[in-house]
C-alpha cells in the first residue's frame, strides 16, 4: 500500500474481523513503525518499506503471497516494487502476486507481467502468466455539481460551501479535498470562526484534518464517529482519496488541485506544487461520497475545466528526482539501471541528473557502483540521500547526537508547533524563545533537546509553548530507530554531552552542525538578492524564505535549504539556514557543478 494511513486501518479492521490482537496474527510496517511479532501471518506494510525488506531478503522468500494495492497512483515506489516482483517471479514460480485498484488500466499490467507471451486461453497458462478478475463494487449514486464561474480561491470557496451544505442539506459528513497543510489550518481556522456564529440549538460542526504529516494516531481521529448531534467535517490532502473508507461521508467538496512532486533537471530542484487533478482522481474523490449512502460531490470548478483535465496523472517517476529509487537499484544489485524493467521507463535525463548527485554525494564511483561502506549504508538508511549523506558525515564532525535530532525534527514536515484559532501571533512569539540566528535547523535542535528535558513529561510545558506533543513524540521515536540503524553499522552514538544546552551558547558546536548540513545539502544552496530572495547557485530559480522559517525577513550572504514549495506564483524554501561560501568550494559542490557543466 502506497499510504500509512491505509496501511495501520486496514490492519486494524482484519484482525478486528480474525478476532485476534493487532500484532500477532495481524500486523503491520510501515517508516519507523513495526506492529508484527513471530505469530504474524497476515502483514500490511508500504510499498517502500516491502523494498526495503528486498535488501535483506532479495527473493522476499517469507511472503507466499503479495498483494500490492492502489497500483494505479503509480507512485516511485509502487513502480520500482512492480519491477522488482517481476524479477523475484523468474526465480519463484510459486509466488503468488495480486495487483489491485479500482481505477486500474488491467491489461498494461497483465502485458507487463506476462511479457511478450501469448495470451491464450488454457487454464495452465492462466496459471503462469496471470488473469484479470474484474469485482464488481457496491456503488450509491453520487449528484455532481460545478461551479458556473472559476473561484477566486477555493479554499474560501470550500469553507463557504461546508456552511451552505450544512445549512440546507441533511445529516451527513463532509470530505473536503485541499492540497497540503497550509490550506488545511487555513480551512480548520475558518471553519472554527464561522461555527461560532451557528445557532445555539443548530448541529455542531466537528472539523479534523487528515494529512500526512500527522502521526498515525492523529490521522485515526477521522475514523472515530461524530458525537451526538454534530457533522464531522474532514479536511484533507489526497491521502483520502483512495486506499481507506471515511464512513458518514456523504458530502465532497473537491478543490480540483492536488500537490505534486516535480524535478526539473536543468536546475536539479524538485518543487512541490498545486496542479490540477485528473479526471480519474476527480473521479476517485467524487466516489467518496458515495460509499454507504447516496452523496453530493461539489467541484469548484466549471464543466469545461473538467473536461479541459488530463485523463490520468503523470506516474512520479517521469516527474521526480530518481536519485533514491536509484540508490535502491544499487542496494538490490541492479547496476544496470537503463535495462531494469519499468513499468513506464523514466526520461534518460532524470536518470542522468540522478546519478550526478549520488556520485558526488559518494554514493557511487567512477564505474557508477556502490561504494563501501558509504554508499552501502546511506542505502540501508530510511531517509533520503542528502539527509543520509549528512547522518554518515556527522560521526567526523564530533555532532552526531544533535544531527540524530535534527534529522528526526525535519521527518515532522512542519508539525512542530500547533496554532489555536486567532492566536498566530502568540505562537510565533513563543516560537522565537527557541529561535538561532543561524537558522532553522538548530531552532528544531533547540525544540527537541527542550522537550526532551522539559515537555517529555509535562505536557502542559507543550501547551504553553505551543509546541504539538504527539509529533514531538514521534520525532522522540523516529531519533531512537535511526540511532539503532547507525549502531548496526558499528557508529558509536555518544550522548554524553548535555543534551538541555542550547545550541546557540555553544557556537562552535552550532558551525560544526552547519558545515556537517552543508556535506548533504550542498545541491540545495543559494545566495541572497540584493532584495531580499534567493537564487539558487545556477541562478536560475528565484526563492522566497517561507513566512515560517525563521531566515524570513532576515539577513544572509549563503543559504541550504530542506524543503522547497511552490505556492502561487512563488516559490518558498523551509528549513533555512546560513552557511559559509567556503563550506560550499570543499569538494562535493565543485564536483557537482563540475559534472554539470556550471
Amino acid at each position: 500500500m502506497p499510504r500509512r494511513v491505509a496501511v495501520t486501518t486496514v490492519a486494524t479492521r482484519v484482525s478486528e474481523e480474525i478476532g485476534c490482537k493487532l500484532g500477532e496474527e495481524v500486523g503491520y510496517s510501515i517508516r519507523f513503525e513495526d506492529l508484527t511479532s513471530a505469530k504474524t501471518r497476515i502483514k500490511f506494510l508500504t510499498d517502500g518499506l516491502l523494498l526495503r525488506e528486498a535488501l535483506a531478503d532479495p527473493l522476499l522468500s517469507r511472503y507466499s503471497v503479495i498483494m500490492v494495492d492502489e497500483a494505479h497512483e503509480r507512485s516511485l515506489s509502487t513502480d520500482l516494487l512492480l519491477g522488482v516482483l517481476k524479477k523475484i517471479m523468474k526465480r519463484r514460480p510459486d509466488l503468488r502476486i495480486i495487483i489491485s485498484s479500482a481505477t486500474l488500466q488491467a491489461e498494461d499490467f497483465l502485458r507487463f507481467f506476462s511479457g511478450d507471451q501469448p495470451q491464450q486461453k488454457d487454464d495452465a497458462a492462466e496459471r503462469s502468466v496471470g488473469r484479470i478478475i474484474s469485482l464488481e463494487g457496491r456503488m450509491y449514486p453520487v449528484d455532481t455539481m460545478y461551479l458556473e464561474e472559476p473561484a477566486e480561491d477555493y479554499v474560501e470557496r470550500a469553507v463557504k460551501t461546508v456552511f451552505e451544505i450544512h445549512a440546507n442539506e441533511p445529516d451527513g459528513d463532509i470530505l473536503i479535498f485541499l492540497t497540503g497543510r497550509e490550506e488545511i489550518d487555513m480551512a480548520l481556522q475558518l471553519i472554527a470562526d464561522r461555527a461560532t456564529s451557528l445557532h445555539p440549538r443548530a448541529q455542531s460542526i466537528l472539523s479534523l484534518p487528515l494529512y500526512a504529516g500527522l502521526t498515525s494516531e492523529q490521522q485515526l481521529y477521522v475514523f472515530e464517529p461524530a458525537p451526538e448531534n454534530t457533522r464531522k467535517v474532514i479536511v484533507s490532502t489526497n491521502i483520502a482519496e483512495a486506499s481507506v473508507t471515511l464512513d458518514g461521508i456523504v458530502y465532497v467538496v473537491d478543490c480540483g488541485f492536488v500537490k505534486l512532486r516535480a524535478f526539473n533537471p536543468k536546475t536539479g530542484i524538485e518543487i512541490l506544487s498545486a496542479t490540477p487533478v485528473s479526471k480519474a482522481s476527480a473521479t476517485q474523490r467524487a466516489g467518496r461520497a458515495g460509499r454507504t449512502k447516496p452523496g453530493k460531490c461539489y467541484r469548484l470548478y466549471t464543466q469545461p475545466a473538467y473536461e479541459s483535465l488530463p485523463e490520468v496523472t503523470v506516474p512520479e517517476i517521469q516527474r521526480s528526482n530518481l536519485a533514491p529509487i536509484i540508490l535502491q537499484l544499487k542496494a538490490l544489485g541492479i547496476d544496470n539501471v537503463l535495462r531494469f524493467d519499468f513499468l513506464t521507463a523514466p526520461p534518460a535525463e532524470l536518470i542522468i541528473r540522478a546519478l550526478e548527485l549520488l556520485y558526488s554525494l559518494g554514493v557511487v564511483d567512477d564505474y557508477a557502483k556502490l561504494t563501501r561502506p558509504l554508499g552501502v549504508r546511506m542505502a540501508e538508511l530510511s531517509v533520503e540521500p542528502m539527509m543520509a549523506k549528512v547522518l554518515l558525515s556527522a560521526p567526523t564532525m564530533g555532532c552526531l547526537s544533535e544531527i540524530l535530532s535534527i534529522a528526526a525534527m525535519t521527518t515532522l514536515q512542519g508539525a512542530v508547533w500547533f496554532y489555536h484559532d486567532g492566536e498566530n501571533k502568540a505562537t510565533d512569539s513563543t516560537r522565537r524563545v527557541f529561535a538561532v540566528e543561524e537558522g532553522d535547523h538548530l531552532t528544531l535542535l533547540n525544540v527537541y533537546q527542550a522537550f526532551v528535558t522539559k515537555g517529555r513529561k509535562d505536557s502542559k510545558w507543550c501547551r504553553d509553548n505551543r509546541l504539538n506533543y504527539k509529533s514531538m513524540t514521534r520525532a522522540v521515536s523516529i531519533r531512537a530507530q535511526l540511532k539503532r540503524y547507525l549502531e548496526r553499522f558499528g557508529i558509536n552514538v555518544d550522548e554524553s554531552l548535555a543534551t538541555s544546552k542550547r545550541v546557540d551558547e555553544a557556537l562552535d558546536k552550532g558551525e560544526l552542525i552547519r558545515k556537517c548540513l552543508t556535506a548533504g545539502y550542498f545541491a540545495h544552496a543559494a545566495r541572497m538578492q540584493p532584495d531580499g530572495t534567493f537564487k539558487t547557485i545556477n541562478g536560475n530559480v528565484i526563492l522566497h524564505a517561507h513566512p515560517s522559517s525563521l531566515m524570513f525577513n532576515r539577513k544572509a550572504d549563503w543559504v541550504i535549504f530542506h524543503e522547497i514549495l511552490e505556492t502561487g506564483n512563488k516559490t518558498f524554501i523551509r528549513d533555512v539556514t546560513k552557511i559559509e561560501k567556503s563550506w560550499l568550494l570543499d569538494g562535493s559542490l565543485s564536483t557537482y557543478y563540475k559534472i554539470r557543466g556550471n
